[in-house]
């Protein structure tokens, strides 16, 4: 049986349902729902053949080479799909819930699948997503100069049972010049807006929803304009750490990185840092000189925080001493602050 739903319907099911995404590997790479797998109708090769053929021939005869290439395809389909749902219960789409899905649909259904057709396809789910993104929520940010443990706070906030969106994590990158850590791989824009949209969903409007303090660009990335302007005007926690607390904790987190790459990501920063400081902050990482290398950098990070601090408002500004405490202590100071902080609309 094959039933047409919308995609928020479809999130809305109290039974699990796998979600087959039916595009081509490209395609998929390039933005998916998250959850989805990929169980491509065509290979990437293959729809631009039939997308050739649709416009230089016609509909029919795209349709009818669709077929010729799919032809031998249709059983190793369904096994693939059995590997990933042997319960027989799959949800289907393709970019605008088309002839790929519906083909992909007819043939599940026929083998006696449960199929959930999702009307309008990929296309749809984005628009679902892009509206997301202009509700209000009632964000709080977590605010402090770099090196002052936000992200071990919000995880274990978020331990706590807290609503937390980690941009860093979902972007990949932990925001500076040397955010990438050599070896993380950041996703396309579009899809980091899939995985940051499927976290929003989630969110419940009356509680609390705990974000770090970032600047809109999360190393190639960017957070969504509407969201990025609630972020703006949210009302923050700004934690207060000593230098040297800040300076030991980053060198633990990066001393030990490759010094190439460390070197790399400093000549990147070199207009901002200063040609003295990038000179002395590359002969510092040559010569493991980690603490010194991160004081010379946090001079200009620091001189950026305090410039985006001295925007906020006043009255959007919570500060805490976060100085010599355990994060689960602090966490929970934290908490008790934010039961004074006047409610989001207040």
């Amino acid at each position: 049986m094959i039933r047409h739903i919308t995609f928020d319907d479809f999130t809305r099911l109290n039974i699990p349902v796998a979600l087959a995404d039916v595009r081509t590997p490209a395609e998929f790479e390039h933005g998916h729902i998250p959850g989805a797998f990929n169980l491509p109708l065509f290979s990437n090769e293959e729809r631009v053949i039939v997308g050739t053929t649709y416009k230089q021939v016609g509909r029919e005869a795209a349709i009818m080479l669709g077929f010729d290439l799919t032809g031998p395809k249709w059983s190793e389909f369904i096994r693939q799909a059995l590997e990933v749902v042997p319960e027989k219960r799959i949800g289907v789409h393709c970019w605008r819930g088309g002839m790929r899905s519906g083909a992909m649909a007819w043939a599940l259904d026929l083998y006696g699948f449960e199929v959930y057709l999702i009307e309008g396809g990929y296309k749809s789910y984005r628009r679902w997503a892009i509206n997301l993104f202009e509700k209000q929520y009632p964000l709080l940010l977590l605010g402090g100069m770099t090196g002052s443990g936000k992200t071990r706070i919000l995880k274990n906030l978020a331990n706590r049972g807290e609503q937390v969106i980690d941009l860093e994590d979902l972007a990949r990158h932990q925001g500076s010049a040397f955010g990438s850590m050599n070896k993380l791989v950041q996703p396309t824009q579009e899809q980091f807006e899939n995985e940051l949209a499927f976290r929003l969903k989630d969110m419940d409007p009356k509680q609390t929803v705990w974000v770090e303090d970032e600047s809109r660009n999360i190393g190639k990335l960017s957070v969504p304009a509407p969201l990025w302007h609630q972020m703006t005007s949210a009302k923050m926690i700004d934690l207060k750490v000593d230098p040297e607390s800040r300076i030991a904790s980053l060198v633990a987190e990066y001393g030990q990185l490759d010094k190439d790459f460390l070197v790399a990501c400093t000549e990147r920063i070199r207009k901002r840092l200063g040609p003295v400081q990038t000179k002395d902050a590359i002969a510092a990482i040559r010569e493991h000189r980690m603490d010194e290398f991160i004081r010379l950098v946090l001079v200009y990070y620091d001189k950026t925080y305090r410039t985006s601090l001295s925007n906020k408002p006043a009255d959007q500004l919570f500060s805490i001493d976060a100085a010599n405490q355990q994060t689960g202590d602090l966490a929970e100071q934290i908490l008790q602050l934010s039961i004074t902080i006047p409610s989001f609309g207040e």
